[in-house]
């Protein structure tokens, strides 16, 4: 075979050195061209995390048994030689800023996993790398002078879990630096000071809303395929909101930087509360912040009480397996249910509020309703089913309102029931058996009375205290206020005025540890009706104006941008099939009922809507038993579409 020049330039002999050149075949394979490249250079080193990068094709030569011949590579190839990872500013979610190595020549999914393994983030699937928001550059440049903390020593290693030490990974125990840059990621950040909250940009609307998600990264593509470069800067952000198996024990820095996204999304309106909640969540920053102070935060375990712990866990789930039987014996024998007079209400457009009264009886998984207790014997004026339907709060503490919001599944679309409960102690129980019922489990379930527990504790939270400010004195200085609401309430109330509301709501937190008030403020955040929603501007098939589009952990949502209104809703439950017609950028997706939508993406590539639906479906295929491993190749056929194939 006719031996040809190929030039490579090699990164490390510096900017200025003209490209080695080597004479080749087109059957050599890319390893012996790195061979005969490394050869030439005459430097001693370890290259091993070295490849070859084709700039042409914007594409990593990786599989180094293919020769240069099935590659496609000529003489006019303009290839360089560099490491696979290089280092990378990375915005956490806590505000925080650190440099480390991240791999830029496998899928970003892949550099997500590796990079949460060197900060002890269980779950990485969850979360992914979004380009930053541009900041407006000022004149005075003075404030750029942030803070960088710096792990690009920490040695890469592709165990699936780090050892720990003293509860941190072992590089976090090398020195003081690093055991402090590990506090900081597992520790809440003390409230920030108002003038930072009204610095940071704020969406003003749903379009400013899915203005952000046009920015993630593409997880099957590499980072310099994406035209990401070394020392860029990037932020690490939770995406799926689907969060499994958070144990407070291993998961001290995924919890911190779950709080931190969701504290920064309530200061900034990124997601909608009332008044009362804005309160509540203040009450909990200000107690968080008190109590990380005083509490050491870091969880110690020793390797023999996590092996022990997790053959308990392993037998608790056989036990549970093998039981099942006789229970479920048991359960059909005797089941439990509910009955009472509860109100009724489906809102319909422009319809006034007018809730009627009737005869509830709750069995299994549903509802049924009669006229009255006496006509309950015969047939019911309707029957729902509750199993996959929604289930969000509507409940006033003062007002003494107690709604229950039913969002019920039907082919067209999602049926809107409300039901209206006369007190909390009817409120508890009806909302724990529908909550259940949403997960397919009936009354007899063993989760039933923790459930209405639950709901409990819950609303004491949100009782106001007015009698006794307990140990806290009612002109609390070391409250700044503005410091725990968003930008809408300094303009609406004074401080002094703030105090008083977030001290009230404090009272019935304050006896929370730590752990327990970061897992309160993260329940309630789940609780808010938005919760969960990524927005896309989309157009729909047929349609003359612009839409926008939720994104759910488990439905889609159509919503009128002229009103805000949710037109349609449907479930991924539902769904038979989606694809991409790539080349009109299209997203058609199929469900039951011989229902199907078209649309095109206006503020976001289809690849990312793609890659949310795919992602979800992919989150709601985890289980216990296979929860160490993730099945990568199931993500990326999820996810990837025929680009990634």
């Amino acid at each position: 075979m006719a031996a040809w020049d190929l030039s490579v330039i090699v990164e490390d002999l510096g900017s200025d050195a003209p490209p080695v050149t080597l004479s080749v075949t087109s059957d050599l394979h890319v390893g012996g061209v790195i061979l005969k490249l490394v050869e030439k250079t005459q430097i001693k080193r370890d290259w091993s995390d070295h490849a070859l990068w084709w700039d042409q094709k914007q594409q990593w030569l990786l599989r180094t048994a293919w020769s240069l011949e099935k590659y496609g590579i000529h003489a006019d190839a303009r290839l360089l030689y560099m490491p696979q990872h290089k280092p990378l500013k990375l915005g956490l979610p806590n505000g925080m800023t650190l440099r480390l190595h991240a791999c830029f020549s496998s899928p970003v999914f892949q550099t997500v996993m590796g990079i949460c393994r060197m900060l002890n983030i269980r779950r990485p699937e969850e979360l992914s790398l979004l380009r930053p928001l541009e900041e407006k550059k000022k004149k005075k440049d003075k404030d750029s002078t942030e803070e960088i903390y710096d792990l690009t020593e920490v040695p890469l290693s592709s165990v699936s879990r780090p050892c720990l030490y003293n509860g941190m990974p072992a590089h976090f125990a090398d020195s003081p630096q690093m055991e402090t840059i590990y506090k900081m990621l597992s520790v809440t950040q003390p409230p920030p000071a108002p003038e930072v909250i009204a610095k940071q940009y704020r969406p003003a609307s749903v379009v400013d809303k899915a203005h952000i998600n046009g920015r993630w990264l593409d997880s099957s593509r590499s980072l310099m395929q994406q035209g990401i470069q070394e020392n860029d800067r990037l932020w690490l952000r939770f995406k799926y909101f689907s969060f499994y198996d958070i144990e407070p024990k291993y998961d001290v820095v995924r919890l911190t930087q779950l709080y931190e996204q969701a504290r920064w999304a309530i200061l900034l309106e990124d997601i909608d509360c009332t008044e009362e909640e804005m309160m509540l969540f203040g009450a909990l920053q200000y107690h968080i912040s008190k109590v990380s102070q005083s509490e050491p935060q870091m969880m110690s375990s020793s390797a023999a009480m996590d092996d022990l712990e997790s053959a308990l866990q392993s037998l608790e789930v056989k036990m549970e397996g093998e039981s099942s039987s006789a229970s479920e014996m048991l359960e059909n024998m005797t089941a439990p249910e509910l009955n009472d007079y509860l109100k009724i209400f489906r809102p319909k457009r422009l319809t006034l509020k007018g809730y009627k009264q009737y005869w509830f009886k709750f069995q299994d998984t549903s509802i049924s309703y009669f006229k009255s207790k006496e006509e309950s014997i015969g047939e019911p004026i309707q029957q729902i089913n509750l199993k996959g339907c929604e289930v969000a709060p509507d409940v006033n503490m003062a007002a003494q309102k107690f709604l229950i919001r039913l969002l019920i599944p039907a082919p067209e679309g999602m049926n809107e029931v409300y039901l209206r409960c006369e007190n909390e102690q009817q409120y508890a129980q009806w909302m724990a058996a529908c909550r259940l019922a949403s997960k397919g489990k009936s009354l007899a379930d063993s989760s039933y009375q923790s459930e209405i527990q639950s709901i409990h504790s819950f609303l004491a939270m949100q009782k106001t205290n007015s009698s006794s400010h307990g140990n806290v004195p009612a002109n609390d200085e070391s409250i700044n206020t503005h410091s725990l609401v968003s930008p809408r309430y300094h303009k609406k109330y004074k401080p002094k005025q703030l105090t008083p509301r977030i001290l009230d709501a404090y009272q019935n937190v304050a006896q929370l540890s730590l752990t327990d008030a970061v897992t309160r403020f993260l329940q309630i955040w789940q609780a808010l009706p938005d919760f969960g929603l990524s927005y896309i501007v989309v157009r729909f098939k047929g349609s003359r104006k612009d839409e926008v589009l939720g994104i759910a952990p488990n439905r889609l949502i159509r919503i009128d941008l002229g009103v805000g209104d949710v037109v349609k809703t449907w479930r991924y439950n539902n769904m038979k099939q989606w694809n991409v017609n790539w080349d009109i950028r299209q997203m058609a997706i199929e469900f039951e009922g011989n229902v199907n939508i078209a649309f095109s993406c206006v503020t976001a590539d289809c690849k990312i809507v793609h890659e949310f639906i795919g992602g979800y479906i992919f989150m709601s295929t985890r289980s216990r038993e296979r929860s160490d491993t993730l099945n990568e190749e199931l993500f990326h056929k999820l996810t990837g579409g025929h680009e990634a194939l």
